[in-house]
Parts: C-alpha cells; sequence; structure tokens
C-alpha cells in the first residue's frame, strides 16, 4: 500500500480508536473503577432501608461519585483486589445536586451498571429485586429501559449479554459472547470480563489488513490507558494476559513479520477467533461502542460482508456434501443384497 494510502488509512483508524473510548467505554469504566476503588461504598437500598425518598434523591446525588461524565478513570489502578468481596452497596449519601428527573434516572442507570458488574465480579447471581431496589418505587415503570440501557453499555465495553439463568427466581449472570475460560474472565477466582479487550485487539488486526505489528497493537492500546508491565485494574497485567493467555487460547498468533531484520513481531487472528466470531462481529461490536451501524465504518463493512458470504457458501457446500452421504447411505441400506 502506498505511503500516502496507508498514512490516511491509520488516521481514520486513529478516529475509530478515540471515539471508541470517549463514548460508551469511558462511562462504564468509570463504573467499574468506582465499584473497584470504592468497594466499602453500601447499597442500604438493597438492604430495605433506603436512606433517600423520592422528594430527597434530587438533592442528595454527589457529583463525581455516581455520574460518569465527571468521574476520573484510574485505568492505571492498581488497587484491584479480586479475591475479596468488601460487601458491594449504595449508600444515599452518593446523592447531591443534579436536575430533577433526567438527571436522577442517569444516576440509577450508572448504579445499576455499578451492581451488575461488581455481581459479575465478585461471580455472585444478580436478583432482579436488587435491581429494583435501585432503581426505586417511583421509576419502577421505567425498569425495564433502565436495564437495557445499562446492559447495553456494559455490552458494548465488555461484549457481554445479560442472560436469564432461573426464570422462577428472577436470577441473572452476565454471560461473555466468547468462550473464554472462567466465563470471559481469562483466570481462575474473580475478576472482570477480558473479552471486550480481545475484540479491541481482534478489530485492530482486522483494519490493519488483518495483521497488526506488535508496536501498533502497544501504541493503540496505550490510548486506552494500557500499557505493558504496568498492572492495570481490569485486565492485570496486560502483556501475560495478551501474549501468553490469548496466544495460549488461540484467539491470537504471535509470529516474527517475515523478512524483518531485525526481527519484529506481529498479531493475527487465531483459529479459535476464527471459530468463534467473525470480522462482521467485530465492526458490530464497534458500531456498538460509536453508536452506529457495521455499514458507516467503510471499507471494512464491505470486506465483512465478503467475508460472511464466502463462510456462507462454504457451509451450503458442507451441507450439501452431507445430504449426498446421507442419501448415498439410505439407498445402500435399502439394497438387497442381489441387488448389491
Amino acid at each position: 500500500m502506498p505511503q500516502g494510502q496507508r498514512s490516511k488509512r491509520r488516521a481514520h483508524d486513529k478516529c475509530i480508536w478515540d471515539r471508541n473510548d470517549s463514548k460508551g467505554h469511558k462511562r462504564v469504566r468509570a463504573a467499574a473503577v468506582v465499584q473497584d476503588e470504592s468497594p466499602s461504598c453500601s447499597f442500604s437500598v438493597l438492604e430495605g432501608n433506603p436512606q433517600v425518598s423520592s422528594s430527597t434523591e434530587t438533592s442528595s446525588i454527589s457529583q463525581g461519585s455516581w455520574t460518569a461524565s465527571s468521574t476520573t478513570i484510574a485505568t492505571n489502578s492498581d488497587q484491584c483486589d479480586e479475591s475479596q468481596d468488601e460487601g458491594y452497596s449504595f449508600s444515599s449519601n452518593a446523592l447531591s445536586s443534579v436536575n430533577p428527573s433526567s438527571d436522577i434516572l442517569a444516576i440509577k442507570l450508572e448504579m445499576v451498571e455499578q451492581y451488575l458488574l461488581h455481581k459479575y465480579k465478585m461471580r455472585q447471581p444478580i436478583l432482579k429485586e436488587d435491581i429494583l431496589k435501585i432503581v426505586g418505587k417511583d421509576n419502577q415503570y421505567q425498569f425495564a429501559d433502565i436495564l437495557k440501557k445499562g446492559c447495553d453499555r456494559i455490552e458494548a465495553v465488555f461484549w457481554v449479554d445479560l442472560k436469564e439463568v432461573d426464570s422462577s427466581n428472577h436470577i441473572y449472570d452476565l454471560v461473555s459472547k466468547l468462550n473464554l475460560p472462567n466465563n470471559g474472565r481469562v483466570y481462575a477466582g474473580n475478576g472482570f470480563p477480558k473479552t471486550g479487550l480481545l475484540m479491541s485487539i481482534l478489530g485492530l488486526i482486522f483494519t490493519r489488513g488483518n495483521r497488526a505489528t506488535e508496536e501498533d497493537v502497544w501504541k493503540f492500546l496505550n490510548m486506552l490507558n494500557i500499557y505493558a508491565g504496568r498492572r492495570h485494574y481490569m485486565y492485570g497485567e496486560p502483556k501475560r494476559l495478551i501474549k501468553t493467555e490469548f496466544v495460549k487460547l488461540k484467539y491470537l498468533e504471535y509470529c516474527q513479520v517475515p523478512g524483518s531484520n531485525p526481527a519484529c513481531y506481529e498479531f493475527l487472528w487465531g483459529p479459535t477467533a476464527h471459530a468463534e466470531t467473525s470480522k462482521m462481529q467485530v465492526l458490530e461490536y464497534f458500531a456498538k461502542v460509536n453508536g452506529t451501524v457495521p455499514s458507516a465504518l467503510l471499507p471494512w463493512y464491505e470486506e465483512a460482508l465478503q467475508d460472511q458470504e464466502r463462510a456462507r457458501a462454504i457451509e451450503e457446500a458442507r451441507a450439501g456434501t452431507s445430504a449426498t452421504a446421507r442419501r448415498d447411505t439410505m439407498v445402500l441400506a435399502s439394497s438387497t443384497p442381489s441387488d448389491v
């Protein structure tokens, strides 16, 4: 690719990554930071003792504690202790001056996000009755909308779905959309999902012509305040996670760039990534993050469509071969010895 085209394409890529981090990611990452760095805050509403009534909520929400727009995202935090459950709760002391109605609903939304993330991190069941208490009696009619928006924002960062695991007791769980170990946590024990990080790297590889140099990967991750050798509050030590775990699980391939001297290395999609996801799903992930649709992400949408068509043709060919084999077997089985 000529140098001018390469620079233009990389500038376009960077624009997508910048929007990626500035829209959906920051709000939900802020929720993760709040519950990770302030584990002692308590949800008194979940204990049936709401300290704030609907008439006083508008004057009791503390700025910066729960509003993503005013929360600093401490992505370099190494205060992450994934083995300890300090008892997640919400205190009404977290409420201060905001405008009525829409601002209260925004705060409720972020409380729900924090609750969902904490329950996932601690591997505890998500209870509908808990979420109803967070939403509050006066906002019950907006329960479904608040929950959907919270799940959509979490999905856009972590690539997990909220699924009902016990319909009789209304118990839910956040489920990784890739088959990473420990439901997306990768490592044993408690922790945050690693699925969104993997999808981001797969997307970078895709938009770099289906291979991305190690240098490009770390430049991209540095834009998200993720650094090799520096513990991250959601991902642990990123270099180990990416170059050891993701490669060992065959989601990524890590190999020397052909002909490079001195040797440099690059990442490609591994066979597990090809089996569990697709270029179109990667584009859907970034479309969610950016509040757009995959068809707006040109020229990669066209490539993803072609990839989708090839996969469909392969599946149809396999189905046709299987059907022919079954028919031949049935004909053979129905034949008499004299026919044979």
